[in-house]
């Protein structure tokens, strides 16, 4: 049997320059794991597994695990779990960001050196799915990716509590002063009870609803919560659609075209999803070549409605989702506008999908076409002097009364300094300031963190104020709120124009226009331009990872993907 036929454990043998031996070897090895001999002829299913103790997200993947091996062995096939590394939102320092490429490796590598005929990708936490496509796309193996599955919502008194958008509602009355220290740590016990990712549409649910929409997940599956027992039916029917891809090979490359990404930026624009999703499409197409344009996702966001009532944009939560239709009612509403075309990896098209009777639809969380909440997409791309290369605004969880306005620029020159002087009462900043933040992009030193929702300075909160118009290179996180423009390339440690922003400078945001422009003139700008030094450390005094991170990350328009990891063109 040539390399190319070999299956289950005859696939990638080790090389000690004798391909029997090396088979009779790895035989006798898997044997010690109590196999018989009629199993290791089996192909197999490998299942990229990203539980981990500082996961909360995933806590309930051993049970999930189960669900999918015994899909996988319905469809005749040896399931086997190996470990990647996790990525828990919350439990990593600097970012999740920083480390999304690192998983993204670790998930490749290990796809591709390990016996596989296909491959269960176990994801959810915001960076652990674009990590696995990310991964899986680059090896190319038959793959099929499975969510954990949002959180249920929890009670506080007669309102209802997700993380994190609440987590978010509830700090800024704590910051205003309009709740005491007793009420908001009551409060932090009950915004996150239960296994899964947020509760609303943030990073890790926009996320589960794009991987669906390209085709890389089943249909239905994406917004299932993590404790229904629908989400344990989705696990096993996921093993055995793996399992049924041996002989019916479907390659992520057949499934994430540029026909699917486009498909999937209409829903992200419809869902009013997390402005994240940007940078983790860009890189998961990125692997295949595919680019995703700024000024396209314009063209789209300006013929794509707003359809989804869920926080942070609405008023309802992930479970709502779920039980008003899920994906499949959004894209019914968006069909007229999406590529039927489109290849899944349940060997079906999506108009195939489609042809399917979803049920009812509550209207109150999903509203059709004719009736939108926006008539627009829930996110914009501007540019300008500000941002050459652009910058994004979630439109549909800001403020509208901001969306054309001119303001003096209150600048902080880094994270520390942030944290040092916002609720400094002698502060100097108004309520028609604009906040800025330097040096919190992908090359800074702080990896570009979710610190783009700046707080409002203590001081304009106490008195009631709400927005502001924010502006950095850094990211927010899906469940925040507000009129923030982020993203902004090129960045400031590299010496981008935002970089060059002094407080007292003017800025003007004109939403309609889609520009971001910084009121100086060009000889000043040129000035300040040849007396820039970057505050970052140099790639050359660091070490590992970490160097290789300083090296290698390129801009967020690009995905912030490593320029290493592109495809490599003949």
């Amino acid at each position: 049997m040539s390399e190319d036929e070999a299956r289950g454990f005859a696939r990638g043998l080790t090389n000690y320059g004798d391909r029997d031996f090396s088979l009779y070897l790895r035989n006798s090895f898997a044997s010690s794991m109590g196999y018989s001999r009629e199993v290791l002829k089996k192909p197999i299913v490998g299942i990229a597994n990203s539980f981990s103790g500082f996961n909360n997200c995933h806590r309930h993947f051993p049970e999930m695990l189960e669900a999918v091996k015994r899909g996988v062995l319905l469809g005749g096939a040896l399931p086997i779990e190996f470990p990647t590394i996790s990525l828990g939102e919350v439990f990593l320092n600097p970012t999740s960001l920083k480390f999304r490429n690192l998983m993204s490796m670790d998930t490749e590598e290990m796809i591709r050196a390990q016996p596989m005929d296909a491959v269960v990708l176990m994801g959810g936490c915001d960076k652990t799915v674009p990590a696995q496509l990310m991964g899986a796309a680059s090896a190319d193996l038959p793959a099929i990716q499975i969510v954990a599955g949002p959180m249920m919502t929890s009670r506080y008194g007669e309102e209802r509590l997700g993380a994190c958008t609440d987590c978010r509602r509830f700090w800024g009355k704590y910051r205003a002063g309009e709740i005491s220290s007793d009420v908001i740590g009551d409060i932090e016990g009950r915004l996150a009870t239960t296994a899964g990712t947020c509760a609303v549409m943030g990073t890790a649910s926009t996320m589960a609803c794009i991987a669906e929409t390209l085709g890389m997940s089943l249909p239905g599956t994406a917004a299932i919560p993590a404790v229904h027992a629908d989400r344990l039916r989705a696990a096993e029917a996921t093993g055995l659609a793996a399992a049924r891809m041996i002989d019916n090979p479907i390659r992520p490359s057949e499934v994430i075209t540029e026909k699917s990404v486009e498909n999937a930026l209409r829903i992200l624009l419809a869902l009013g999803g997390s402005t994240n999703a940007i940078i983790h499409l860009t890189a998961i197409a990125g692997r295949l070549g595919i680019p995703v344009s700024l000024r396209r996702l314009n063209q789209l966001s300006d013929e794509t409605p707003v359809l989804v009532n869920l926080k942070p944009v609405g008023a309802n939560y992930m479970e709502d989702f779920f039980f008003a239709g899920g994906v499949g009612a959004v894209l019914r509403e968006l069909k007229p506008l999406l590529h039927l075309d489109c290849k899944t990896v349940t060997g079906d098209t999506l108009g195939d999908r489609l042809r399917e009777d979803v049920g009812p639809v509550d209207r109150k969380v999903i509203a059709s076409a004719e009736q939108p909440l926006e008539p627009e997409g829930g996110l914009v791309a501007l540019f300008g002097n500000l941002a050459p290369g652009g910058a994004i605004l979630k439109r549909s969880a800001a403020d509208k009364a901001l969306f054309e306005k001119e303001g003096r620029a209150v600048v902080f020159d880094s994270l520390a300094d942030l944290a040092k002087r916002i609720d400094d009462p002698d502060l100097d900043v108004e309520e028609g300031d604009i906040l800025v933040l330097q040096n919190a992009g992908p090359r800074s030193d702080s990896g570009m963190p979710e610190a783009g929702y700046l707080p409002i300075p203590k001081k304009l909160s106490a008195k009631g104020v709400k927005d502001m118009i924010r502006i950095s290179d850094a990211r927010m996180s899906g469940t925040a709120f507000g009129t923030i423009v982020l993203h902004v390339t090129p960045e400031a440690a590299i010496g981008g124009p935002l970089a060059l922003v002094r407080t007292g400078d003017r800025i003007k945001l004109s939403v309609e226009n889609k520009t971001i422009e910084l009121l100086v003139d060009d000889d000043e700008l040129e000035r300040r331009r040849s007396s820039f030094r970057s505050p970052s450390k140099p790639a050359s005094e660091r070490r590992g990872y970490d160097k290789i991170y300083a090296q290698e990350v390129l801009q967020a328009d690009e995905g912030c993907d490593f320029a290493i990891m592109q495809p490599v063109r003949a």
